[in-house]
């Protein structure tokens, strides 16, 4: 396992290094300051169903951002909270970056963002949650934020005449922050909690929690997992011959999901972004163009339909970033803490931006990318996303 690990982080590595050759060349044409953009992800451990589509992202960009030449510099933190922290210092204090992207799963992005917040360097985290108030400056996330989606999902209850509600999820803050939404709207609606049960993502098994849910008899069950780990409690419930509503989060919506889960994933419910479903979207849904487009060129390069929420996040960053570098470099050089301050201040004013999950309103008391136009329903049917 340890060599496995270490055998993944020279790969990123050697990614980095290419990713920074490739880009450094074009800024010697150019004569100018790149712009270094630092990159953290968890291509390894629980979190790699969501890192490595991340990772893959990156290595497809362009070479510019706003205009400017970039150099992205790339570390693996292994999925752990503590690396991520490590590696979002390196990149500010060594590699000099102008902004950070990662990373891939909560515990990771609020570790890094705890760092940012204290250096000055703008973040786009990959995954969804609310940054405390002395953070807001520099911390902005890209993945729709947990009441977006739990609002959606709450919705369909109602329409299904859910008056139940089992709950399973993470023990650590991405469970944490489902659970505390989950427990006030379901209040809110007259919808009552019958169990809540946690578990570790490197669980291997999750029998107790399930036995006790099973046993309240709820009408639906949510659970509140990432990646592939978000398959354990599923298949358990099914294996157990569980026939109520089942419900996921946006944390699961990748193909090596539903690789991992078979036929067990079949009928559950998943608010997602506009990619995994873009062809099924009407013309006039305005990230439709963005979502197929990116797809289209992702697919052909990782295989058909590998494409995933995780990749349209990270690029997503990219669209980000590239409208509010171009802003900033009006008034600041890369580099410099005058840039890293510009870019922030032009990233809390993109609006309108249409991306892959939907159109990216960022204001200054509101840092999560979307809002519900970002959102959409889909359902699990012969192992494919069906939009709701």
């Amino acid at each position: 396992m340890v060599e496995h690990r270490r055998k993944s982080a020279r790969t990123v590595w050697m990614l980095a290094l290419t990713i920074v050759g490739v880009h450094v060349a074009g800024v010697a044409l150019a004569g100018e300051e790149p712009v270094t953009v630092g990159v953290t992800l968890s291509s390894t451990g629980p979190g790699a169903s969501l890192g490595i589509p991340e990772r893959q992202t990156i290595s497809m960009l362009p070479a510019t951002l706003g205009g400017r030449a970039v150099r992205y510099v790339l570390l693996d933190d292994g999925s752990d909270p503590s690396t991520a922290a490590k590696n979002a210092r390196k990149l500010a204090t060594e590699d000099k970056a102008d902004a950070i992207i990662g990373s891939s799963t909560t515990p990771a992005c609020m570790a890094v963002a705890a760092v940012a917040a204290e250096v000055s360097t703008p973040q786009l985290a990959l995954c969804p949650f609310v940054p405390r108030l002395e953070q807001m400056r520099y911390v902005f996330s890209l993945p729709q934020s947990v009441a977006v989606m739990s609002d959606a999902l709450f919705d369909d209850m109602r329409v299904h005449n859910v008056k139940t509600l089992g709950f399973i999820g993470f023990a650590d803050s991405y469970g944490e922050a489902w659970l505390k939404d989950v427990q006030t709207r379901a209040e809110a609606r007259g919808i009552r909690m019958t169990d809540v049960e946690r578990y570790v993502r490197t669980d291997s098994t999750v029998t107790a929690q399930t036995l006790k849910l099973l046993a309240t008899h709820p009408d639906a069950i949510l659970i509140a997992a990432s990646g592939t780990p978000g398959v354990l409690p599923m298949s358990a419930l099914r294996d157990r011959g569980y026939k109520g509503r089942l419900y996921q989060t946006h944390g699961v919506a990748n193909n090596d999901f539903l690789r991992v889960a078979g036929k067990t994933a079949e009928g559950v419910i998943v608010p997602v972004g506009s990619i995994l479903v873009a062809e099924q979207l009407p013309a006039s849904n305005r990230s439709r163009g963005v979502a197929l487009d990116f797809a289209k060129r992702y697919e052909a390069q990782f295989g058909a339909g590998s494409r995933n929420l995780f990749a349209g996040y990270a690029f997503d960053a990219y669209l980000l970033l590239d409208k509010a570098v171009a802003t900033a470099l009006r008034s600041a050089a890369p580099g410099t803490q005058a840039f890293r301050d510009a870019l922030a201040g032009a990233l809390a004013n993109v609006t309108d931006l249409p991306a892959t999950h939907g159109v990216i309103n960022i204001n200054a008391k509101d840092h999560s990318a979307y809002g519900v136009s970002g959102r959409v329903l889909v359902v699990v049917r012969g192992g494919q996303w069906i939009l709701n």
